[in-house]
């Protein structure tokens, strides 16, 4: 005999049949079903909290079990393939499910690939490690004094043009270090504020000198592309004016302890220490592992830009 789900009201009944005292053969016998249907439902089904059968909870309960195993099912062991190696790119599960359901080739939500990567560490997978790990939030320190030295005259990016605001034009950037264990050797991270294009430099001391030189050649390499460039507070950009004398840049400083005036940037950051955690030594880094880093995150879909790329914004918009 095939065998049917049971209907909310099949489910009314037995709860009512229960509580008259009948036993589960009984009911079986009354509905014409197997008495292993009736007693697997009302194991299945009961309330978690009490164990009592409850026809409304038990519908949900089914329900949700139904949907489960749907989304399980429509996704293969390709189409899952597929993603654990966009997810070891360390692509976030929205970036791949924005960029799947965009190109038409899988229409899958973020949420369940979340729940996969979670079922998945539940099984001694290591789907998790290639996600990103948010650390928790320092304290932000807003009435404290900045020891990082003062320099008058820097411009403050209040004084920034309105076009710089609205992420209209591209040309306007925002820098920053990322320093190493050692605290010697680190990167210089430029981030484009429209399209979210990145460039990272390795150096070697966290010094005027080499933070000049870096951001002079990521300039000259991109030509007209550069107009402004926010800069956090660090002591490593007081010789600004070096760069501006030899490219026509303007160069602005965020407030102290204000990092979401530099938000691009920071998130940038961010994705960064999926490849150069903290409590990592970057003496061994080379300009070559910076250039691919950057070019992975740089081919990464992004959501605000409707699914593409950082590249691709930036040479097409």
């Amino acid at each position: 005999m095939t065998y049917h789900q049971l209907t909310r009201e099949e489910r009314y009944f037995i709860s009512t049949r229960l509580r008259s005292g009948a036993s589960m053969r009984m009911i079986a016998r009354e509905m014409g079903r197997s008495a292993s249907t009736i007693s697997r439902e009302v194991a299945r089904n009961a309330t978690r909290h009490d164990g009592a059968y409850r026809p409304s909870k038990a519908q949900q309960y089914a329900q949700a079990r139904r949907r489960r195993c749907r989304r399980w099912s429509l996704f293969n062991a390709d189409d899952w393939a597929y993603i654990h190696a966009l997810l070891r790119k360390k692509w976030s599960p929205e970036q791949i499910a924005g960029a799947l359901r965009m190109r038409s080739e899988l229409a899958i939500s973020y949420r369940t690939i979340y729940r996969h990567i979670l079922r998945d560490r539940r099984l001694g997978g290591t789907l998790w490690r290639h996600t990103r790990i948010m650390s928790k939030f320092a304290r932000k320190r807003y009435r404290s004094i900045d020891h990082r030295g003062v320099m008058p005259g820097k411009r403050h990016i209040s004084e920034r043009p309105r076009e710089v605001e609205s992420r209209q034009r591209i040309g306007h950037w925002e820098g920053d270090t990322v320093i190493g264990s050692d605290k010697h050797h680190c990167v210089l991270t430029l981030v484009e504020r429209k399209t979210g294009m990145a460039i990272v430099k390795k150096l070697t001391s966290r010094s005027m000198a080499e933070v000049n030189e870096a951001a002079i050649m990521a300039i000259s390499e991109h030509r007209q592309r550069f107009k402004t460039i926010t800069f956090d507070n660090g002591t490593e950009f007081h010789d600004y004016q070096v760069i501006e004398q030899t490219h026509p840049v303007k160069c602005y400083f965020a407030t102290p302890y204000h990092s979401w005036e530099r938000g691009s940037n920071e998130n940038f950051n961010g994705l960064l220490r999926q490849y150069f955690p903290k409590g990592m030594c970057m003496s061994k880094i080379t300009q070559a592992d910076c250039d691919e880093v950057a070019r992975q995150l740089n081919m990464r879909p992004r959501k605000r830009l409707g699914f593409k790329s950082p590249h691709w914004a930036y040479h097409h918009g």
